[in-house]
């Protein structure tokens, strides 16, 4: 573990890790409590305040939405690229903002839900660094400069709670796993399992911007583990190919234990 925490000092910018081996709960940890612009890993508590909504009544997953072309913002997603008009339940939203990263879908889901109810919420886990302070490509926030902001020990510490089916309850944490498993954009810390056999499932979101690369996850391994990789201010092919391999390095390092 000592060369991983090596190779993560050689990384120019701001780097942060977390790991944990939930079976033995070894931990291993680099900066993990440094503050970081969250990019698009801020959207897991978005959905997290989706279910506990959900769980309390207050809204439906089949609850409809209408697309309007006057709420479009820049996506990696999928509505911008639909008919102004069409009708999405809550639960497209929730999957969409997950598994393409749908900043449209998110910024749905952040008016519905409420910006104080998911922070109320994210306190309430008990998350110390991280906050959502705007929608997502909402420049003029930015320019004032409220960001969004994580910790990978904040992330770890919810997706042991989801693990642990203890995240809202354990239909919800069992869904929301489901949903996270179901991701997309699986060029970083699956790059090198996602073809092994038997299949290694994962369930992780990714965070994405200008000089920032983020990978946060659960890896069921023969002994499953969490890890967080958040970069800024990095250079983002060298921090995601050194994702890839640290990722890689992990899993072989459990899966060869007698």
């Amino acid at each position: 573990m000592e060369n991983i925490i090596n190779k993560l000092k050689s990384i120019e910018g701001d780097v942060s890790f977390y790991y944990k081996n939930l079976i033995t709960n070894k931990t291993v940890a680099y900066n993990e409590e440094k503050i970081m612009l969250a990019a698009s890993v801020i959207k897991i508590t978005v959905l997290v305040e989706a279910f506990k909504q959900i769980k309390e009544g207050k809204i439906k997953k089949e609850e409809l939405f209408i697309t309007c072309e006057d709420d479009k913002v820049p996506s990696c997603g999928a509505l911008n690229y639909m008919r102004e008009g069409l009708n999405v339940t809550l639960e497209d939203l929730y999957i969409l903002m997950i598994i393409l990263s749908d900043n449209y879908a998110t910024n749905m889901l952040i008016d519905k839900l409420g910006m104080d109810n998911i922070n109320n919420t994210i306190k309430e886990i008990g998350l110390k660094n991280t906050v959502l302070n705007r929608k997502m490509f909402d420049s003029k926030k930015a320019t004032l400069g409220l960001e969004n902001y994580i910790s990978a020990s904040d992330v770890g510490y919810l997706l042991e709670k989801m693990y642990n089916k203890d995240l809202i309850d354990k239909k919800s944490s069992e869904e929301m796993i489901s949903i996270l498993k179901n991701q997309r954009l699986n060029g970083k810390m699956p790059f090198f399992l996602q073809n092994l056999k038997p299949k290694i499932e994962i369930a992780h979101k990714t965070g994405e911007d200008t000089n920032i690369t983020h990978d946060v996850g659960i890896v069921f391994a023969k002994e499953p583990f969490i890890v967080c990789f958040c970069g800024n201010n990095v250079n983002v092919p060298e921090y995601e190919r050194l994702i890839q391999d640290i990722t890689y390095d992990l899993y072989n390092k459990i899966n060869e234990k007698q």
